[in-house]
């Protein structure tokens, strides 16, 4: 699941882009990497004008596919699943896209050994904590309150939610500190079911599942994903 030199290098070619383009690996965020992949897309794209950035995130979680009898590997063989989501950035003036309005991070790091890779015999396991819901729901709670805070918006006014789709036991515990109501957690629950956890490009599905069941130009939407450090991270969309 890793390569050097890393994957902008191959979409470069695929995709003909200048040799000029500006390139960055971002790895090892786990399920909630691709909101900090977003957040230096986002500043990259608005620090020059007519700027564009391409925003792609990718992960092999097969690549750690081990048999065994541990629970934690258990869960995360039934669980996990390989995708790619991508996303284009520019500096506005399009309709139908997204306004990345605020984003904010939370990192948690004395929680890290509740969700990350261990090496077992020059193999990597996953780790998942059976604590890891309780965790996890206090981090998104701390995240939000940093995004929506500094504008004065409540979490009742945000009527769409990409969150990463962590297991079930996740899903109900983030539904239930955040006071959602099912009908907002259907987009979630639906991705998990159709594809599973693809890690960090699942916000990502989400978000298409909720285009996909109709969201009106001007609605709020907040992108929300948590995984190894512990770390949660959330961004602010408007819809154009």
């Amino acid at each position: 699941g890793y390569i050097c030199p890393g994957i902008s290098t191959y979409l470069i070619g695929k995709l003909g882009l200048p040799s000029r383009t500006r390139a960055y690996d971002l790895v090892g965020g786990g399920c909630g990497g691709a909101i900090p992949n977003l957040q230096l897309a986002a500043a990259l794209a608005g620090g020059r004008r007519g700027g564009t950035a391409l925003s792609i995130a990718v992960e092999i979680c097969s690549a750690t596919f081990q048999m065994g009898d541990e629970m934690s590997l258990i869960i995360s063989n039934a669980l996990f699943a390989d995708g790619a989501a991508a996303a284009v950035l520019g500096d506005g003036g399009r309709t139908g896209g997204y306004e990345v309005v605020a984003s904010s991070s939370h990192y948690a790091p004395e929680y890290r050994d509740d969700i990350r890779y261990i090496h077992k015999k020059g193999q990597l396991h996953n780790r998942l904590s059976l604590r890891l819901p309780g965790l996890v729901k206090r981090a998104v709670s701390r995240v939000v309150e940093e995004l929506l805070g500094p504008l004065s918006l409540r979490i009742g006014e945000i009527r769409h939610w990409a969150l990463h789709p962590g297991g079930e036991k996740i899903i109900n515990a983030v539904r239930e500190e955040l006071g959602l109501s099912e009908e907002q957690i259907g987009p979630v629950r639906t991705v998990l079911s159709e594809f599973g956890n693809l890690s960090s490009p699942t916000v990502w599905y989400v978000l298409e599942e909720i285009e996909r069941r109709g969201i009106e130009k001007g609605e709020w939407c907040v992108m929300l994903a948590f995984g190894a450090g512990l770390s949660a991270h959330a961004c602010l969309l408007r819809k154009g």
